[in-house]
């Protein structure tokens, strides 16, 4: 069969240029089911799916939403409705990729549509608005941006070329994703396990990772970005992971002090939440992340900074940082409803947290293990304080054991050895 390509945008707005969208998909051999998400949407653009079905899909009635006060929660409603409409088309088989298009308003409604298709669903955004800080347009999904150059108004010179290449885009991501759909699928997929890694704690990832594939799973590393740690825990709630193995926390100390790779303030709940077995440690908590030099806050200038590459400055955390930074990792620990355990490197957090390296400081990390501790009393979270350094293969291979045990065991009540055990 052709690959479908579902064409989501607010036709009351852009109507030409997703007709002319639709003729190019059409002549490269792709079937294609054209969403309106529009406020109000518009009756005469030929929609496959007229935006009165995408608000009837969100539970929300057309009319009040056309005659709304408030366009941003009537925005939001459609979002939600075209959310639901790919949803079902998925669910169906009836969509091989998403392509949308639009400016501020467009981009608001369709992203939303796209970030709830599951990753590896082909999802294409061409907008105004994707050239800067994207990160509420993607989220922790894996959406495809195209910037646009000119505003989305009309075929141009210009934007027959951008939206050209987004059509062929369209296509070749399509016709890929039709193809897997006709693959045979393995009789049993290994059990999942979510990974987090930083540059300067990669060492002891990579051990962790290849002993637990020793064991049996299949790992997701997810860069701690940020972005990296949303998906993690977006992932950590969907009830796809058997565990996590959270060795790279570094994000809580960007969402500390201002850094530029927070992962908000829900980072290292879902698991916990979800009662997921987990093994978590303190990695690269002794730096927060900066742009440029010259980008980091005047209140920072006298800390200790290292220019890791000419985007990206850290500052070492000081020990009144590393002290809050192990409440707050105990506090969100101490609220799981699964088997925790978290393992202490004492000689060091990072590639820089090393004896001669820029970043040690026994005092500070220290501060974080007393907090820590301390936050812990009295529950059920497992300790672990290991003469290592994050980076020995050794402290790696232990947390990654540990972790299965917990996944082995999850199922039989009270974790064999849990509570504030001391390991060394």
């Amino acid at each position: 069969m052709d690959p479908v390509v579902v064409l989501l945008g607010t036709l009351d707005t852009k109507g030409t240029e997703y007709r002319w969208l639709r003729e190019r998909l059409i002549a490269a051999g792709c079937r294609v089911v054209l969403v309106d998400a529009g406020v109000p949407g518009d009756p005469d653009a030929g929609a496959d799916v007229p935006a009165e079905r995408v608000a009837a899909a969100a539970g929300a009635d057309p009319a009040a939403l056309r005659e709304a006060a408030d366009r941003g929660a009537a925005m939001s409603a459609m979002g939600r409705g075209a959310a639901a409409v790919l949803a079902e088309q998925h669910r169906r088989g009836e969509l091989d990729a998403v392509l949308a298009l639009g400016g501020s308003g467009g981009a608001a409604i369709t992203a939303a549509a796209l970030r709830a298709l599951p990753v590896g669903v082909p999802k294409l955004l061409v907008s105004t608005m994707v050239s800067g800080d994207v990160a509420d347009y993607v989220g922790g999904s894996d959406v495809t941006l195209m910037y646009s150059v000119t505003d989305v108004s009309g075929i141009n010179r210009i934007s027959r070329q951008v939206l050209g290449n987004a059509a062929g885009a369209a296509v070749g991501m399509a016709g890929a994703h039709a193809a897997r759909r006709t693959e045979p699928q393995p009789a049993a997929d290994r059990p999942l396990v979510a990974a987090s890694m930083f540059g300067v704690t990669t060492p002891a990832v990579t051990a962790a990772r290849e002993r637990l594939e020793e064991l049996g799973y299949d790992v997701l590393v997810f860069h701690a970005t940020g972005t990296g740690g949303r998906a993690l825990e977006s992932l950590a709630a969907g009830g796809d992971l058997a565990g996590v193995l959270d060795l790279t926390t570094t994000e809580l100390a960007d969402e500390l002090l201002g850094g530029v790779l927070s992962a908000g303030p829900d980072r290292l709940r879902a698991a916990g939440r979800a009662g997921l077995p987990q093994v978590v440690s303190l990695g690269a908590l002794d730096m927060c992340n900066f742009g440029p030099r010259s980008t980091v806050p005047e209140h920072y200038a006298q800390r200790n900074l290292v220019e890791h590459n000419a985007q990206v400055t850290l500052m070492r955390t000081e020990e009144p940082d590393m002290a809050q930074l192990g409440r707050t990792l105990g506090e969100r620990l101490a609220a799981a409803a699964g088997p925790t355990a978290v393992f202490v490197p004492e000689r060091g957090v990072s590639a820089l947290d090393v004896h001669g390296g820029p970043f040690r400081d026994a005092a500070a990390d220290a501060a974080c293990t007393a907090a820590l501790a301390d936050a812990l009393v009295g529950t059920g979270v497992e300790q672990h304080r290991i003469d290592a350094h994050i980076n020995d293969p050794a402290f790696a291979r232990a947390a990654a054991e540990r972790l299965h045990e917990l996944i082995t065991t999850a199922s039989t009540g009270p974790v064999a050895g849990a509570g504030a055990a001391q390991h060394r």
